[in-house]
């Protein structure tokens, strides 16, 4: 009758190697988990901005084509400090710049509040009509632009187009601003 020497050391070389595999796939998952929920709070933000802009631009009804511009946020020659512009359109732009740059939070003396490369875009899709038997609204896009951490699909609008590499990191969400015409008859 033959002992067999050494089996225990290969059922703990082959533990070993399984559970080596299992910690590295529970670190990819971890990996990507944390990839998700970085991209789940830049969309996050992403939607807080531009209610905050499509807001402004409500609010502002009669002075709405002077909103319109692109690549506002990363980028832009906005001052910091958008306390020297009056009220009104120039101002808006300005501090919507400023909270697409990260503004809203800082750590460290560094703008953290914002997605990556933030850039916001504003476009009059139509002009009111106030033409007694037209009234015709006014209706105006306003769109966030930033860069995602893997690659999709290519968003089909322009805003931030060609400014992060790769279009498949592109991320933008948009909203249709619709200004009433309440007093057109």
């Amino acid at each position: 009758m033959h002992r067999q020497h050494g089996i225990t050391m290969i059922e703990v070389l082959v533990t070993i190697v399984i559970l080596a595999f299992g910690l590295l796939g529970i670190a990819v998952f971890q990996s990507k988990a944390s990839v998700g929920s970085i991209e789940s709070y830049q969309r996050a933000q992403a939607v807080i901005l531009l209610d905050d802009m499509s807001s402004r631009v409500r609010g502002n009804p009669d002075n709405v084509a002077s909103y319109e511009s692109t690549n506002i946020g990363t980028g832009d020659a906005q001052p910091a400090d958008c306390s020297a512009l009056g009220a009104g359109a120039a101002r808006d732009v300005c501090e919507w710049s400023n909270l697409l740059k990260g503004a809203a939070e800082t750590d460290s003396n560094t703008k953290v509040g914002a997605m990556i490369g933030a850039r916001g875009c504003i476009t009059l899709l139509q002009a009111a009509d106030r033409t007694a038997g037209v009234c015709k609204p006014g209706i105006v896009q306003v769109a966030v632009a930033w860069q995602g951490l893997h690659a999709t699909q290519a968003p089909s609008l322009d805003c931030g187009k060609n400014q992060f590499g790769d279009e498949n990191y592109r991320r933008l969400i948009s909203a249709q601003v619709l200004i009433p015409l309440l007093d057109c008859k």
